[in-house]
């Protein structure tokens, strides 16, 4: 049988390759690495389609798609959300994604996305405050103790030089597994009882919980003047963290305003409430943190260029290695018009 031609294999990064991947490259590196190739797609945001991603929504959770291009290369990632999954003792969020060449509309990439997708996740909250969080802020609260914390921690150790990180979920188990797994990363953690013990001294608050609900994870009197608030727990309609009072007191950045308006934190407010787009500010378009007492707050709920960008550099960085495998997933015919004769001749 004819086999499948170069053009025709498409490189896969499986769950296994990809944390062979990580190893290799180093946790914070790879963290350093994301947040620079998705700075490099916020600069160039206006080249790329966009849309709100496609979301299908049941009692238990939501099955997405989001893609986008820029022209050349087209990518998208499927992504699931099912907060009960944990008490069955699976994955909250899990994904996969591809990027394609436009030009032939062939795939060139396919892989794991779940650990990428915390990845790109922690590393986008980490770019974002560089240009938002107070000027030497070392402290972060970490409010929600579940599968993005150390993530987020790291990210924000190895992009802000974060010292320490205070810790506080309802779960004091999973508060007790980010500490074990901080352990010995250079980073100080302080387990905490309340989430108000653990934003004391904190100039980065961070709230990340699972529960698809509208919760008041800050109170609008927990949050002073001059920190910076990476909310990404929000992420879909009928989910959000902070209380009203405390967006009208904040300067909000945001991905993509026409997705944030539905998922975000926004989504508890006016359709006109006013929010900057954070590649505005990353282009020098528009100001960022402004004053030591401003309240800033990235209202993150994920957009595909992220997961382009994230995409992008897994496949520049398994070039050469043997970090992936190659599927045969594209039919290759000696003659492109002869599909069927490919199909006789396999029967040979």
């Amino acid at each position: 049988m004819t086999q499948p031609s170069d053009k025709a294999l498409v490189p896969f990064v499986s769950v296994d390759n990809m944390m062979r991947l990580i190893h290799h490259v180093g946790i914070e590196q790879m963290l350093q690495d994301l947040a620079g190739y998705v700075e490099e797609d916020f600069k160039r945001w206006e080249l790329f389609d966009k849309t709100p991603r496609v979301a299908s929504h049941s009692d238990v959770g939501v099955i997405e798609l989001m893609p986008t291009s820029d022209g050349e290369a087209y990518g998208f990632k499927y992504v699931n959300g099912h907060p009960k999954n944990t008490t069955e003792g699976l994955q909250t969020v899990t994904a996969f994604g591809l990027l394609a060449d436009v030009y032939t509309g062939y795939p060139v990439l396919l892989t794991e996305m779940t650990i990428l997708t915390a990845l790109r996740t922690a590393a986008t909250s980490a770019m974002a405050a560089k240009y938002l969080a107070p000027k030497g802020a070392d402290t972060m609260a970490m409010i929600g103790n579940g599968a993005q914390s150390e993530f987020q921690t790291l990210a924000m150790k190895a992009i802000i030089g974060l010292k320490s990180v205070r810790l506080y979920d309802t779960d004091s188990a999973a508060t007790e597994k980010c500490a074990r797994n901080l352990q010995g990363l250079g980073i100080e953690v302080v387990s905490c009882k309340t989430p108000e013990e653990a934003i004391e001294g904190a100039q980065i608050l961070t709230t990340c919980t699972a529960d698809k609900q509208y919760a008041t994870i800050l109170t609008d009197n927990m949050v002073g003047s001059g920190v910076h608030i990476n909310a990404i727990g929000g992420d879909c309609p009928g989910k959000t963290e902070l209380a009203a009072g405390i967006l009208s007191r904040s300067d909000v950045f945001v991905e993509y305003p026409p997705q944030t308006r539905i998922e975000g934190e926004i989504q508890q407010m006016p359709e006109d409430f006013a929010v900057t787009e954070l590649w505005e500010v990353i282009t020098g378009q528009k100001q960022g943190r402004s004053g030591d007492r401003q309240i800033t707050l990235f209202d993150s709920v994920g957009f595909a260029i992220e997961d382009f960008s994230a995409l992008r550099y897994i496949r520049d960085r398994i070039k050469g290695t043997d970090y992936f495998i190659d599927l045969d997933m594209l039919a290759d015919p000696d003659d492109p018009r002869d599909l069927f004769g490919m199909l006789q001749r396999a029967k040979a």
